[in-house]
């Protein structure tokens, strides 16, 4: 009479191999490796495969990192599964809210309905090539093409880190060429005649600080009152402003060098006492819809609410053509504040402290050639080679 699998299992247990059977409805080898007891339940991990010697391979290694204290990876974890623990164990305790909101975006729109199925431990670099070039062909941005890989290596070290993957085949994957972005930079007459247009709007003080001072958009319209101290000329840069799930709420700046105290000049103080001015208007006119209270805002939407950031793009853009300036986006004028105060003489490493930069490389990316100051430049090459006459 033929051994059960049951018994077949301990008599190969006994001889250092642990549990091995076929099954007979597929065909297939199954491993059975005891993780002993929890709660009162055996613990036990399968592992399969199409022949005797590939699962008891499969089953030796795993008895040797369970030996060794190691977590053992589930046979059949896929990646869209393993990319779901590793967005609420990995990335959402310790990164911004909207940084998992992006990943998980991406993870759900790009990732998993293309490699989600695959085996986590099959995966390999052929996969996310495809995926890559998938991604290009549907008519994603090569940046956002470049994100997904940058996703995917992050999530594949974190498996490696849990012993789920012997290798980060992400990481063996070339990043797909991206266009290199030039931003549109006021020159100073130009900042002059965007302040200008912006003097009788409600976004004046935005504006003028925006162009002074370089603010991200975020800072700009996280600021609270309790931030700026008009007396003493100072603003205080602590956080931003962000939506997740289309609900505002206050984060940190993007790096511990985002938070400042920025001195103001005089222009700014003079605009931001119009703009108080401006948001007792907005209050009176709101009457009971007022929500300022709450929140403190220095630059919020006409009932004290965190502006939405498309609002604030709409109306940039309308004072950007009653100014008859060209089209440029919000952020151009941190680029814009940060290359006219190097082309004023204002030290590197002060603008680098007003921008809240992280290192002096990145300010050196905010230095744009400006019109005139190449103008000025071939004059004193001129200047350097010109001919005296007299000599002559």
């Amino acid at each position: 009479m033929p051994k059960s699998d049951d018994q077949q299992s301990k008599r190969r247990r006994g001889h250092g191999e642990g549990g091995i059977y076929q099954r007979a409805k597929d065909g297939l080898w199954v491993a059975a490796l005891d993780l002993g007891w929890e709660g009162g339940k055996r613990r036990r991990r399968y592992f399969y495969a199409k022949t005797r010697r590939e699962v008891a391979l499969k089953l030796a290694r795993a008895q040797h990192d369970h030996d060794r204290g190691l977590p053992i990876a589930p046979e059949r974890l896929t990646v869209a599964t393993f990319l779901d623990r590793w967005l609420e164990e990995a990335i959402k305790p310790r990164r911004k809210p909207s940084t998992y909101q992006s990943y998980g975006q991406y993870v759900r729109l790009h990732i998993s309905p293309m490699i989600g199925d695959l085996r986590l431990g099959k995966l390999n670099a052929r996969d996310i090539q495809a995926l890559l070039v998938d991604r290009q062909r549907y008519g994603l941005a090569p940046r956002s093409v470049s994100y997904i890989l940058t996703i995917l290596r992050m999530a594949l070290r974190q498996a490696e880190k849990w012993d789920l993957v012997p290798r980060n085949v992400a990481e063996l994957v070339d990043r797909p060429a991206t266009s290199t972005f030039t931003a549109t930079v006021l020159t100073p007459e130009h900042a002059r005649r965007l302040v200008d247009a912006a003097h009788e709007d409600r976004l004046d003080g935005l504006i003028t600080v925006g162009v002074a001072l370089g603010l991200r958009k975020g800072e700009m319209l996280g600021l609270q009152w309790g931030d700026v101290d008009l007396e003493a000329g100072t603003l205080r840069v602590r956080q931003q402003i962000q939506r997740v799930d289309k609900k505002p709420q206050f984060v940190p700046p993007k790096s511990e060098s985002g938070k400042r105290t920025i001195a103001l000049p005089a222009t700014c103080i003079a605009a931001l006492r119009n703009h108080q001015l401006r948001q007792v208007e907005d209050r009176l006119l709101a009457g009971s819809r007022w929500r300022g209270d709450e929140w403190q805002l220095v630059f919020p939407s006409t009932i004290g609410t965190p502006m939405d950031g498309r609002n604030l793009d709409r109306s940039f853009h309308r004072l950007l053509n009653r100014a008859g300036l060209p089209h440029m986006r919000f952020h151009d004028l941190r680029h814009s504040a940060g290359t006219i105060m190097m082309a004023m003489g204002i030290p590197q490493r002060v603008v680098m402290g007003i921008l809240g930069h992280s290192s002096m490389q990145m300010t050196t990316r905010y230095l744009h050639a400006l019109p005139e100051l190449m103008r000025d430049a071939a004059d004193q090459m001129d200047a350097l080679f010109v001919r005296d006459n007299k000599s002559s």
